[in-house]
């Protein structure tokens, strides 16, 4: 939730979707957006998943580069409290809801930071030893709560008294989320997962 919730490419498209064409369009966006996160979770679960049925050395090198991005997330985070960038809403031309929800679909599936974030998650081994039940609920909550959290975006950004409340409040939350993704990455490193050969 933290990481989906964290403003990025797709809630600068989200503020410039919902100010200027509204709520509705917006959500479809959202709605698109958090199809693409289930597209990337499956990908992943598949990917990881073979991979590491040949070569059960792939769950540390996994574990060590997710703990290496949530350090970078944690870093980024803490330079945004320091010193917050303007969040400009994005450039959206007017468009039918079907191409609302191609354009947040399209920007998740090529998000690199996205990608790399499915990757981490992958490497606690999420899925590992449970069914299809587990990977079924796992995949829902995948779009859950990139659905919960980008439509929620979209909601709030269409206020104008929510964007000042949150241009002022930005750098505290940008820490806290700094000072979150810094004690997960620890975890993540020093943890032991029973690895199979």
């Amino acid at each position: 939730m933290v990481a989906a919730s964290s403003p990025g490419p797709a809630v600068a498209m989200l503020l410039g979707i919902a100010t200027e064409q509204g709520r509705a369009p917006a959500l479809v966006a959202a709605t698109g957006i958090a199809c693409g996160s289930v597209m990337l979770n499956l990908g992943t679960l598949i990917g990881v998943g073979l991979l590491l049925a040949e070569a059960a050395w792939a769950m540390t090198i996994l574990r060590w580069l997710g703990a290496g991005y949530l350090a970078y997330l944690a870093w980024g985070a803490w330079r945004k409290a320091l010193s917050p960038p303007r969040i400009n809403a994005a450039e959206v031309a007017p468009r039918s809801l079907g191409r609302h929800f191609l354009a947040g679909f399209l920007l998740q599936v090529t998000n690199p930071k996205a990608v790399v974030f499915w990757l981490a998650i992958a490497s606690v081994g999420a899925t590992a030893g449970g069914g299809v039940g587990i990977v079924a609920l796992f995949v829902l909550g995948a779009f859950a709560i990139s659905f919960a959290c980008h439509g929620a975006w979209a909601l709030l950004l269409s206020a104008g008294p929510i964007r000042r409340a949150y241009g002022r409040a930005r750098g505290w939350i940008e820490a806290g989320l700094g000072t979150f993704f810094l004690f997960a990455a620890y975890r993540l490193a020093t943890s032991e997962i029973n690895e199979t050969s």
